[in-house]
């Protein structure tokens, strides 16, 4: 499998620190076919250093019907979780390309849990060569030793090809199960996973597990983790953060998503779940609302911009602080009352870090700017086909 999907529209980067949101319906599926005559162009090749190093690649994988469609439409397109009942099973690649900005920019590759990628005719080495994060599915209600063998296929090849690839281990549909039943579970298939690592004298080899459902906000949290380790800029931003929260007087803040909910930063302090589901509920009421009073009478403009904030107080004396840090970032802090008293103080001290951010994001864009060029002038000294040299139209 030499080469990739068609490449959209939106993936041609412009001058603008922050690039162009596509969670519509611009998914997109293909099987292991050969391009259109003259369309070579149009394809994006699985090889390209700019494409997997620019756009790190997510591939989620795992047996039939464990959930891997369901997880990408419920995180990317939100999508309700009963809507996912409806879903037909996924029967081809499906690539999507999430481009929020210059931290939350990577390719999710959906493989149908039937396709057997080690075949001889199929060139897995090429795939697994650049990509950034695996993750497996694993449904928690079904019996999982088949899902264990195929892991540890997955893993062992994918591994020899490329060994700094994270593998994330999504122990899925947990809502189902007790407390006891969820830990008891993932004890389970993390002795089993690694025992079978061990046996192949793999021990080296760093499985992370997470037990997650779309019914709740377990699922956002685990691919917040994901896309954390594709973010080349996390100690920086964590560093930021930290800064922030220490003058500010606050107990905890996120950098967060507020598309898909993922939070890509946070400081050093522990993540409670309690905590980050508030944040989450926050910006769901924050865009609803906006959505309904923000925009002009002509519904003009947008409902999230450089001027959104929101301010809920809760009845235990803390206070949820949001600020516009980009126009598809926001900073959601956990306040007491009594240090948010000296409001002026933090809004400074954000005034301070969103400019870091901004600074941050330049650099990022002349690098990718400057990798883009190097990749165009790579392709330009191809050969086509019949042995001319590529002229750049």
């Amino acid at each position: 499998m030499s080469q990739g999907p068609r490449k959209p529209p939106e993936e041609e980067e412009g001058d603008e620190l922050v690039g162009l949101a596509d969670y519509g319906d611009g998914a997109e599926s293909f099987s292991d076919g050969a391009p259109e005559p003259g369309a070579e162009e149009a394809f994006l090749d699985f090889s390209d250093p700019f494409s997997t190093e620019v756009k790190p690649r997510i591939l989620l994988m795992g047996l039939r019907r464990s959930g891997k469609s369901s997880i990408q439409k419920v995180v990317f397109h939100k999508m309700s979780p009963n809507e996912t009942l409806f879903l037909e099973s996924t029967n081809k690649i499906c690539r999507e390309d999430v481009s929020n900005s210059s931290f939350v920019n990577f390719q999710i590759w959906d493989f149908p849990g039937q396709i057997d990628f080690f075949d001889p005719t199929f060139d897995y080495e090429m795939i697994f060569r650049g990509t950034g994060a695996l993750i497996f599915v694993i449904d928690s209600q079904d019996d999982y030793m088949e899902a264990l063998a195929r892991l540890h296929l997955t893993v062992t090849r994918a591994y020899k090809v490329n060994p700094d690839i994270n593998f994330e281990i999504f122990i899925h549909k947990v809502d189902g199960l007790s407390d006891d039943h969820k830990i008891e579970t993932q004890r389970d298939i993390h002795q089993r996973a690694n025992d079978d690592l061990a046996d192949a004298g793999l021990e080296k080899i760093h499985l992370s597990f997470y037990l997650t459902s779309i019914y709740d906000h377990s699922i956002f949290e685990a691919f917040s983790k994901v896309v954390q380790k594709l973010i080349p800029q996390l100690p920086t931003l964590e560093n930021l953060l930290n800064i922030f929260i220490s003058n500010s007087g606050i107990e905890k803040a996120f950098l967060f998503d507020v598309v898909s909910k993922i939070y890509i930063a946070t400081d050093s302090t522990p993540v409670d779940m309690q905590t980050y589901e508030l944040c989450c509920d926050m910006i769901d009421v924050v865009i609803d609302i906006s959505c309904i009073y923000g925009l002009k009478e002509d519904g003009a403009g947008t409902p999230y911009d450089k001027e959104s904030t929101a301010i809920i107080k809760l009845n235990n004396t803390t206070v949820l602080y949001l600020k516009e840090v980009t126009k598809f970032l926001a900073l959601v802090c956990f306040v007491r009352e009594e240090s948010f008293e000296r409001k002026g103080l933090i809004d400074y001290n954000f005034h301070c870090f969103r400019k870091a951010i901004h600074e941050v994001f330049e650099v990022r864009m002349k690098v990718v700017k400057s990798r883009k060029h190097q990749s165009q002038m790579q392709r330009n000294k191809r050969s086509t086909p019949n042995g001319t040299p590529r002229v750049p139209l």
